[in-house]
């Protein structure tokens, strides 16, 4: 088995030292973390180490030494190098040095326990990306999961470098700027008092929805079809989880955090925009205006509807006394609905007016009020398919009762079965007359059901594609997909290697690149979650309910508590 060196290549060009790193004899290889310079102190080395190793909780220590002379052969440094590996036993011990007629470095393993010739594999990473970059669909236990995990632990041994002034002198990667960090750190001074803040305001609205006033029956079964009340909601837990003075223990709690602040942020800009634009070219009395005549224009189609299927629709002989009563009882309310509109259409655009403000909390606010604004100028239409619904329902329930009847069987309620039944004559001469009545009106009746869910369906589909746009801005990972964008190492699903150089008697040398994880992964790893205001059925359960006539409601169903 190869004996694996993992060498940074931020240190290629450090002086001569020691590699300070960490050995991993699970796997027979060793991480090179930093270089340390001349001149130095054993006992402050050890001690600084000591330090190292309690705030990180891995083993680091001295692991070979490093020989970047700029002659082609130095004797007196390689004979003070080799010195120093009697004060610093450490088992096994790495000899790097320059070679003369490459590029690369030579690496020689010595004192390693009962083999002394071994092949040694030199791998080169990049130490700012490992340290920076979180693995994916990998083993706990691998190598490489390891190296991952030194890397990113021992980030406190990387705030020091080579300038600072201290007992020792290391190279290895440093940040890109001073500058950058300060602004990183007055942005998190900065957030302490706004987080606090928010925090308050949350817990004031939290207290305030929570009066018995507001909590009460009549309000609650409201707010809770309402889809602009669950918008809300799901953003108040999105200020409170992002205003948590609570600090993110791993990387999952990060990239939520992350996540729901950028989605947050994004939104808000969106509807900001959209309140500019409503309110810098008059939109909102424009559409005032537009909206009285799609109401009228709408209702009157409704009649025409209405009157085509008092007649002969398609040709269709329908049963004219009960045609003639749903469709004044149609029409009826479509009068009701007209004269609401009109008592209204005063007061229209300052309701909008006042509606477009709300963009200011975030697009998808903007878009659930639009949901419960077309749910509320469809309110008729919603009446229609329930009335149709019902009757058609109930003449199917009783065309099946009555058709078991003929056949001699009856449903048994307690066993919720289908048991037989003997009837006698009076019985089954009912049971005929009525079953022929509601044969015949049933065509008359499912016409009139068939043309309002049509309708009802198509105002599902509208909301359905609004709800769906507000899912999807609400569950996207933006900061995550930012990340994979512009910082693809950040998330990692795996590694390759490319060979640098290959001869015989020497280390094969080898590149350790980052594979990035695919945006499929990304959006399935790091997705928020989302609550649907539709009920999630199967194309076959949704035809059995339109057949049979069960009403399909939009909203959102309770959760059966689990015992």
């Amino acid at each position: 088995m190869a004996i694996k060196i993992f060498f940074p290549s931020a240190c290629s060009a450090a002086e001569n030292g020691l590699l300070i790193g960490r050995w991993m004899a699970q796997h027979k290889s060793a991480v090179v973390l930093a270089t340390l310079h001349f001149p130095f102190i054993p006992g402050n080395v050890r001690s600084y180490l000591s330090q190292m190793e309690r705030k990180t909780g891995l083993s680091l220590s001295v692991i070979g030494t490093w020989s970047h002379s700029k002659k082609d052969k130095d004797e007196k440094m390689d004979n003070f190098l080799g010195e120093l590996g009697s004060i610093f036993s450490h088992q096994p011990w790495l000899r790097m040095a320059r070679e003369s007629s490459s590029k690369f470095w030579d690496c020689k393993v010595e004192r390693m326990e009962g083999e002394e010739s071994e092949d040694v594999v030199l791998v080169y990473y990049d130490q700012r990306k490992l340290m920076l970059s979180e693995l994916h669909s990998a083993s706990e236990y691998s190598e490489i999961a390891a190296v991952f995990d030194t890397v990113a632990k021992h980030q406190p041994l990387f705030a020091k470098d080579k300038y600072d002034e201290g007992p020792v002198n290391l190279t290895h990667w440093q940040s890109d700027g001073v500058e950058a960090s300060i602004i990183v750190e007055l942005c998190k001074q900065a957030s302490v008092p706004l987080c606090a803040v928010i925090s308050f305001f949350v817990s004031l609205i939290t207290s305030i929805c929570n009066l018995r006033v507001l909590s009460g029956k009549p309000l609650s079964f409201l707010w809770s079809k309402m889809s602009t009340c669950e918008q809300l909601g799901r953003r108040l837990e999105n200020l409170r989880l992002i205003s948590s003075s609570e600090k993110a223990q791993d990387h999952t709690t990060f990239m939520r955090k992350a996540n729901t602040f950028l989605s947050l942020f994004l939104d808000v800009t969106l509807g900001i925009l959209l309140m500019s634009w409503l309110y810098q070219g008059n939109h909102i009395g424009q559409l005032a205006d537009a909206l009285i005549p799609v109401a009228d224009r709408i209702a009157l189609e409704l009649q025409e509807l209405l009157q085509w299927l008092m007649g002969a629709p398609a040709g269709l002989k329908m049963n004219r006394a009960l045609d003639e009563v749903l469709g004044r009882f149609f029409m009826y309310h479509i009068h009701l609905w007209i004269s609401y509109i009109r008592l209204m259409s005063p007061f229209i655009e300052v309701i909008l007016w006042y509606i477009g403000l709300s963009a200011c909390l975030g697009l998808t606010v903007a878009l659930s009020i639009l949901s419960d604004i077309i749910a509320l100028l469809t309110f008729h239409i919603y009446c229609f398919y329930v009335y149709g619904a019902r009757l058609y329902c109930f003449k199917m329930h009783g065309l099946s009762s009555l058709w078991r009847l003929f056949r001699g069987k009856k449903w048994n309620v307690l066993r919720q079965r289908v048991d037989s039944c003997s009837y006698d004559l009076d019985q089954l001469f009912l049971g005929t007359l009525l079953f022929t009545i509601l044969l015949f009106l049933l065509p008359t009746t499912a016409l009139y059901y068939l043309v309002f869910t049509l309708l009802r369906l198509l105002v599902i589909m509208v909301q359905g594609v609004i709800q769906m746009t507000i899912n999807l801005l609400s569950s996207l990972p933006f900061f995550a997909l930012l990340q994979r964008l512009c910082r693809s190492y950040r998330l990692a699903a795996g590694v390759k290697f490319r060979m640098l150089e290959q001869q015989q008697g020497k280390p094969l040398r080898l590149l350790m690149q980052i594979n990035p994880l695919p945006y499929g992964q990304v959006l399935d790893t790091y997705r928020l979650p989302s609550s649907r205001c539709y009920p999630k059925d199967s194309w076959g359960s949704l035809c059995k309910k339109l057949f049979i006539g069960e009403v399909i409601y939009p909203w959102k169903q309770k959760e059966e508590k689990q015992d």
